[in-house]
């Protein structure tokens, strides 16, 4: 289930807009964040924005999860990072 972010009205997952004031869901892009450390490296880690996955089903049905994540990645040695989206937001950097 997602959240209509224009009516606050519970979507299914199969769904990418609202049924009731048909909106539809929202990719958040790229903002400017302080960079995290690489784990690997220890560079600066770019935001990438949220980014949606969704995970195929049998005989390629679409829809059967749909996650959001917080993306960073390092320029360096390519190491990515996924911070599921709305959860831990106030210990990382904004």
């Amino acid at each position: 289930m997602w959240k209509c972010q224009q009516c606050n009205e519970e979507i299914e997952d199969q769904f990418d807009s609202c049924w009731k004031c048909a909106e539809k869901t929202v990719i958040v892009e790229a903002t400017q964040r302080d960079p995290l450390d690489c784990l690997r490296c220890e560079s600066s880690m770019e935001y990438l924005g949220t980014k949606s996955f969704q995970e195929w089903g049998f005989l390629g049905k679409l829809g059967i999860n749909r996650e959001h994540f917080d993306v960073y990645v390092c320029s360096d040695c390519g190491h990515v990072e996924f911070f599921v989206d709305g959860i831990g937001d106030a210990s990382r950097p904004e």
